[in-house]
């Protein structure tokens, strides 16, 4: 398996200088109360493949649906022998935008649930989309657009992508906006996306400087409450306008995350270790097998042919660079240089991290994926 090392260091101060501090706006790193996005779910009928839909006899849902969208067209086929390779069913996901308006337009994803082959070329019929509460929201309709496809024959075939999945642009009407009113709002509440009681205590800190007031203090480390001032003269889509723009600089928990599937590594900027030595070898152990066979003579009477076992066992061991020193509380930068003296490869390093960890000198979370 071949392994990557992805190591992202967060420095809030530039290196040999008086200290430029990385900030980020407040938009980008909290949500605002009540502007959010509502998830839609339909089910629906992709018509118009060339043979690669459901198998009617085999999926009875796709059958039954296409047997009631007839009748509501005028159209009986109840006990009629259908056959057909060309209708698909499907579940039909969007998302419904923050403040969406009636008439809207917004993107649809579509997924085929039988055992349809391939979506390509495929038309959805009109398809209510409904939300956590059963209502309507949205209706979609259109062509399906897929990023892969799937060809072959009787002896091959050849599949790129994701060929039973695909994206109608556009494709679904809002049919009913979701009522909140923002601009009447005395009170939000701004959410961290990463909560932290650093990041929420500095951020209603900032905003308590801006506007020269006590109207935001922190609730916990995923949100902030902001008053309204009473001398504001805008409403509360103005006063978050300004709020929104303002800087804070984020304080992030030291943390290593290990993706052991893919090798990545990611460790953070605050990442510490004690006092601690570090040796690495690999041990590598090889058992061939070379059985022969043995069989009497031409003119030899009587015997039989018999295989011999034969098994060669080495065992080497690499010298490696011996003990290598890691004082109390470098920073990442010196750790990261310490392991590659080493020479040691990313598998490694997770088990180095990891056995660093057990010891008690890893000043960090660590996180396995």
């Amino acid at each position: 398996m071949l392994f990557r090392v992805v190591i992202f260091t967060l420095l809030f101060a530039v290196l040999g200088g008086s200290g430029a501090v990385a900030s980020s706006r407040i938009k980008d790193i909290a949500d605002f109360e009540g502007v959010r996005e509502n998830p839609l779910i339909g089910y629906g009928l992709v018509v118009g493949l060339d043979g690669t839909g459901d198998s009617l006899r085999n999926v009875a849902n796709t059958k039954q649906s296409l047997e009631s969208m007839l009748e509501r067209l005028g159209i009986n086929t109840r006990g009629a022998n259908l056959n057909a390779k060309n209708v698909a069913a499907v579940i039909v996901t969007a998302s419904l935008p923050a403040f969406a308006m009636h008439g809207s337009k917004i993107d649809v994803t579509v997924s085929a649930m039988g055992d349809a082959d391939s979506l390509m070329g495929g038309q959805l019929l009109v398809t209510p989309l409904m939300g956590a509460n059963g209502e309507v929201y949205a209706v979609a309709q259109g062509a399906v657009s897929i990023g892969g496809f799937a060809a072959g024959g009787d002896a091959a075939s050849v599949t790129q992508g994701v060929p039973t999945a695909g994206r109608i642009s556009s494709g679904g009407i809002v049919e009913k906006e979701i009522p909140f009113s923002l601009t009447n709002q005395d009170k939000l509440r701004i959410a961290l996306r990463n909560p932290d009681l650093t990041t929420a205590s500095r951020m209603a800190g900032a905003i308590n400087s801006f506007l020269g007031l006590p109207v935001a203090h922190a609730m916990n480390p995923t949100s902030v409450q902001v008053t309204r001032p009473p001398n504001w003269r805008g409403d509360m889509v103005s006063l978050l306008t300004e709020i929104e723009q303002l800087r804070v600089e984020p304080d992030l928990p030291a943390k290593v995350v290990i993706d052991e599937v893919s090798g990545i590594i990611v460790m953070g900027e605050n990442v510490r270790v004690s006092t601690v030595a570090i040796a690495q070898g690999n041990l590598t152990i090889t058992v061939e097998e070379t059985p022969q066979v043995s069989q009497p003579g031409a003119f030899a009477e009587g015997g039989e042919t018999v295989v011999v076992p034969r098994t060669n066992v080495s065992v080497s061991e690499e010298k490696g660079t011996g003990l290598v020193m890691v004082r109390q509380g470098v920073a990442l930068r010196d750790l990261v240089a310490g392991l590659n003296a080493l020479g040691v490869t990313p598998r490694d390093m997770i088990s180095i991290l990891q056995s660093i960890k057990a010891a008690g000198a890893l000043q960090a979370e660590i996180e396995v994926m």
